[in-house]
């Protein structure tokens, strides 16, 4: 028993024992040599490198927060440039159109250049209610884009016609080429 208690008597000087109560160094020559051995050792000695198993390298994915705005950058939402009643503008009503009309099921419209076959289609349904078979589509050389809308075999092309008011501007331009031929 008296050995093990000669062991704590007889201590050795630790680290500790070098510092006062405040945790601060006593002497300041040990301060002084504690700064020389940590720049002698450098500040990275214990980093580790980082495994690669690539020679590509790829740059981490960061934090990428969703845009919280502090106003609307438009004033208004943005309407349809094209519509149904911009893009069908005027029925036509040649001589040919009016055949077209009785013979084929066939309505004929002056529409919009930048309106497809699909556009058309769905305008025509919308303003008159009416299913559509199919769509053909000409440029003219005016540089108009002439549609020639072939309705389904429920719908009689003459009864939208009158509808439309398609045949009203017909009869007017009967009588009128009827009274330039007159005279």
């Amino acid at each position: 028993m008296v050995a093990s208690g000669s062991k704590s008597q007889a201590k050795k000087p630790t680290k500790k024992d070098s510092k006062d109560a405040s945790g601060k160094a006593k002497n300041p020559t040990d301060k002084a040599l504690k700064a020389k051995k940590a720049v002698a050792k450098g500040t990275f000695i214990n980093r580790k490198k980082k495994a690669r198993y690539s020679v590509h390298f790829r740059r981490p994915k960061t934090l990428s927060l969703p845009r919280a705005p502090k106003y609307p950058r438009q004033s208004a939402p943005g309407r349809p440039k094209l519509d149904q009643f911009k893009i069908v503008k005027y029925p036509l009503t040649t001589e040919s159109a009016m055949k077209k009309i009785e013979d084929n099921n066939t309505l004929v419209f002056i529409v919009d250049k930048r309106s497809n076959k699909n556009m058309i289609k769905a305008a025509v349904h919308k303003l008159y209610s009416i299913e559509v078979q199919r769509v053909n589509t000409l440029i003219r050389p005016d540089g108009e884009k002439k549609a020639y809308v072939r309705l389904a075999s429920d719908y009689d092309a003459l009864d939208v016609a009158n509808k439309v008011r398609y045949l009203a501007i017909s009869k007017r331009l009967k009588l009128k080429q009827s009274y330039i031929a007159y005279y």
